[in-house]
Parts: structure tokens; C-alpha cells; sequence
């Protein structure tokens, strides 16, 4: 499990049964003013699905101060000729106390806030591919000790419905999703949970 100065993060992984390689990338970083995760899935399965969720950390990776649109436009322009994939970045800005997410295709994102309520976004259908299009952005505000839980198409909208989600920490959210589903998974799957525990 991470553990910065105000995210505390713990997270899933696991590739599609039989398969050696993950088509799931993901990558995060906490710094002082803000904190960022992306999570990028790669059309298929296997090598090739690697490949483009990996070009598109990269990506993040060198553009990780530019906002949440710019990133998700580099990504796309990045994937112009190979293998699509689908992606979803947050950030979390400690300043403000503003989040921000966008998505297109099936990352999806539930946040939990600490009395327990359940937001959903509804994911922007589609696929990077290199050709231009719209973005759109979720922005709300940003609560002590909300959790943020971003995954993959492998985790489906019943296990979500399930009161492992509502544990008030991460490393219990994705060790008990661990213990529950990781034999039967039929898809690439990454559940990474974020929990917003400013110390000041």
C-alpha cells in the first residue's frame, strides 16, 4: 500500500485467466499541491493490449502537470496507428479541494464519501485511437476521507454493489475484493482504491 502526505492508496491486479500478460496499466503520484492516477486499458488482451496501456502511462508520466483534458488529448494522439485503449485519470487538487476525472470507455470510478454515499461517473463510450474527439469533465469537491475507487471493465456493477466497497480503508477494500473474486475472473481486472486523509 502507498502512503503520501494526504492520499493513502492500495491496489488490485491481475491478468485475464491464462494469459501472462496484463492489458491494464496504471500510474499515480502525490504532489504537494495535488495528486494524480490514471488507468488505461488496451483493446484485447495480452502483448499487444500492453503495449498501448504502457504508451499511454507514458504519456502521462511526461505530461503529469498539464490538467486532465491535455492529458487525456496527448494519450490519444499517442495511440494514432496502434491498438486503441480506454483510460481514465484523476486528480485531486489540494488547493481548491477540487477533484476532476475523465474517461473514455470502461475505466470506471466510484467515490465513497465518508458518511457512506456512493457517487458513480457513467463512462464516456468510445476508445482512444488517435482520431480527435471530445472529452468531458467530472469536477466536484474534495472531502476529507473520501475514497475514490477507480477499475477496470473486470469488475463488474454487482460486486461494486456489494458492502466490501464501503470499508472506510483502502487496503481492506482491495485485499477483500482479493479474497472474493480473484479465481473467477474472466477479464484483465485493476481496482485501485484512494482515500483523500489530509493530515493537517
Amino acid at each position: 500500500m502507498g502512503h503520501g502526505e494526504c492520499v493513502e492508496i492500495s491496489t488490485f491486479q491481475k491478468p485475464k485467466q491464462g494469459n501472462f500478460f496484463c492489458g491494464d496499466s496504471y500510474y499515480y503520484k502525490e504532489f504537494p499541491d495535488r495528486f494524480i492516477c490514471a488507468l488505461a486499458d488496451g483493446l484485447g488482451s495480452g502483448e499487444c493490449a500492453q503495449e498501448s496501456s504502457r504508451i499511454v502511462m507514458d504519456v502521462i508520466k511526461r505530461n503529469e502537470h498539464d490538467s486532465v483534458t491535455e492529458m487525456m488529448k496527448k494519450s490519444n494522439q499517442k495511440l494514432l496507428g496502434k491498438r486503441g485503449a480506454v483510460l481514465g485519470v484523476l486528480q485531486l487538487d489540494f488547493v481548491n479541494k477540487r477533484y476532476v476525472y475523465s474517461s473514455i470507455g470502461n475505466i470506471g470510478l466510484m467515490i465513497v464519501t465518508a458518511n457512506s454515499i456512493k457517487k458513480r461517473n457513467i463512462p464516456q463510450s468510445g476508445y482512444l485511437s488517435g482520431y480527435d474527439r471530445p472529452y468531458r469533465e467530472m469536477a466536484d469537491d474534495l472531502e476529507d476521507n473520501m475514497i475514490f475507487i477507480m477499475f477496470s471493465d473486470g469488475v463488474t456493477a454487482k460486486e461494486l454493489a456489494t458492502p466490501h466497497f464501503l470499508e472506510k480503508e483502502v487496503q481492506r477494500i482491495t485485499d477483500t475484493y482479493a479474497n472474493f473474486y480473484q479465481n473467477s475472473l474472466d477479464d484483465d481486472t485493476t481496482l485501485i482504491a484512494m482515500k483523500y486523509n489530509p493530515k493537517s
